[in-house]
């Protein structure tokens, strides 16, 4: 990395460490794989949160796990379960009975949580998001009513772990595929991920497409991120320029239907890696 970058990188994590405590609700949280050494056969995944990735600075607890899973090269499902918790991380351990079962796609989701932020942290949170202008304005017109910020949130992540090497387009396609959660972004395609190549991907929502969310692309190399929108049928379009491990994240915030005045989001990430 280059003096300049590094220097980037350095201040884009200084602010984040800035804006840690007010907004650790809207800190990103994703699965990679384990940095250290893992015995023959077994394998680890790490769940992290961060104001910024690939920045580590929270660790989640067992407890906030609400349901994880991951699929073989066989198509056939693999237990996914907490196995320790680090102070700004949270290991997972994959349950695959030998060294045969190699994980092709985890997802996890974490338990909802309600938080309250002061009013002055509000547009920095919507700075981060890209928040649409109609949410703006929702939350202008609570505030001339001097009403607070009550938000319940949900997170949710996934992982693609297709290896570079030769493997069926057949499995690649199934362990790709939508796994019902109430927020994904999903991969598409046969092919294992690769710089300069175009790759395809589409946010779903309860299942169905999402259109007009912004959903952001950031390398671990790499603080300036790149923004896109999701097209009337949910789909993203990207080129890689370099390889390396890459987040995909979004944040589908709105106007509770259920509890008058307040806030429901879904966060979103995937994540990748580029040969």
């Amino acid at each position: 990395m280059s003096l300049h970058k590094s220097l980037r990188f350095l201040f884009a994590a200084g602010v984040a460490l800035w804006l840690a405590g007010p907004l650790a609700h809207a800190h990103d949280s994703w699965l990679g794989a384990s940095r250290d050494t893992t015995p023959a056969g077994r394998h680890v995944l790490e769940l992290s949160t961060g104001s910024r990735y690939p920045l580590q600075q929270f660790g989640q607890t067992a407890a906030s796990v609400a349901s994880s899973q991951c699929i073989d090269m066989s198509g056939q499902p693999l237990a996914l379960r907490p196995l320790r918790e680090q102070q700004t991380w949270l290991e997972l351990a994959i349950a695959a009975a030998d060294e045969d079962q190699e994980p092709l796609s985890c997802w996890l989701e974490l338990h909802a949580a309600d938080i309250e932020i002061e009013p002055r942290i509000v547009d920095l949170y919507f700075a981060d998001i890209h928040a649409p202008v109609a949410i703006r304005q929702a939350w202008g017109a609570l505030r001339a009513r001097n009403i607070p910020w009550h938000e319940t949130y949900r997170k949710f992540a996934r992982i693609d772990l297709v290896p570079p090497g030769a493997t069926a387009a057949g499995a690649i396609t199934a362990a790709r595929r939508p796994v019902h959660m109430d927020l994904e972004i999903v991969l598409l395609g046969d092919r294992p991920v690769a710089a300069g190549q175009p790759l395809e991907f589409q946010v779903l929502r309860d299942g169905q497409p999402l259109a007009g969310l912004p959903v952001e692309l950031v390398s671990e190399r790499s603080p300036l991120g790149v923004w896109r929108e999701t097209d009337t049928q949910g789909m993203l379009r990207h080129t890689l320029p370099f390889g390396g491990r890459w987040l995909l994240r979004g944040t589908d915030l709105r106007v509770s239907e259920r509890q008058p005045d307040t806030w429901e989001s879904r966060f979103v990430t995937l994540a990748i890696e580029a040969r």
